[in-house]
């Protein structure tokens, strides 16, 4: 292993109510099973939406439905529950699910991951809408947070301030889609390609950029 895996770290920019983060979900793991423990793993909330209490179009609504029917051709094993688009209200608003992952954070540094994966489950699997904050509020209690505690810093100011920095660091990596991954070697970034169904792809990139530096 050359010393330049000390100074590398592989950025995941994503959003919990990307569908496509959804899909490439068992890829991830697989990418992070396999990864050199000397590269460090930095999750980017690349906020897909910003906040409103508009219901969503119904030509939007549909083009995501399509979308997830697309995901589960390309994506085999892809589950969706399609009950959600009958059962909640949807609004194009994802900032308040990307601010619970931060506000999870702030209570235990693992649980931000729990809740995006409460998140995904919620939206995907159970048709509940994470763009409610009574939804978020009732997960954090799931995964065993301080439901008191949560409620206030998904609302609060700082809250909103550190997404904001996570979008600024989103947007000094360059991307515009999610979910994308990015390795910095050295302060040298490269955008990989993305493979949703064959971890061994994304990892033999890492492997060559890391070699070749």
């Amino acid at each position: 292993m050359t010393d330049n895996t000390a100074s590398s770290t592989l950025y995941y920019i994503h959003d919990p109510m990307c569908s496509w983060c959804w899909g490439f979900r068992n890829t991830w793991l697989k990418v992070i099973e396999q990864l050199s423990d000397d590269i460090q793993i930095r999750y980017v909330l690349g906020g897909l939406a910003p906040d409103t209490d508009d219901p969503m179009p119904e030509d939007m609504q549909n083009n995501i439905r399509e979308t997830w029917q697309r995901i589960q051709q390309e994506i085999p094993g892809t589950e969706f529950n399609y009950e959600f688009w009958s059962k909640c209200r949807p609004r194009r608003s994802t900032y308040p699910a990307c601010r619970a992952i931060i506000a999870a954070n702030k209570q235990d540094v693992s649980a931000g991951n729990t809740m995006l994966l409460a998140i995904q489950q919620a939206y995907y699997l159970n048709a509940q809408n994470p763009s409610d904050e009574e939804t978020l509020i009732n997960l954090a209690r799931k995964i065993g947070l301080n439901e008191q505690l949560f409620e206030e810093q998904l609302t609060s100011t700082d809250t909103h301030k550190q997404l904001l920095t996570e979008f600024d660091l989103r947007r000094q990596l360059k991307v515009n889609s999610f979910p994308s991954l990015v390795l910095e070697i050295d302060h040298n970034s490269t955008l990989l390609d993305l493979d949703y169904n064959h971890a061994e792809i994304i990892l033999e990139q890492i492997n060559q950029l890391l070699h070749k530096n």
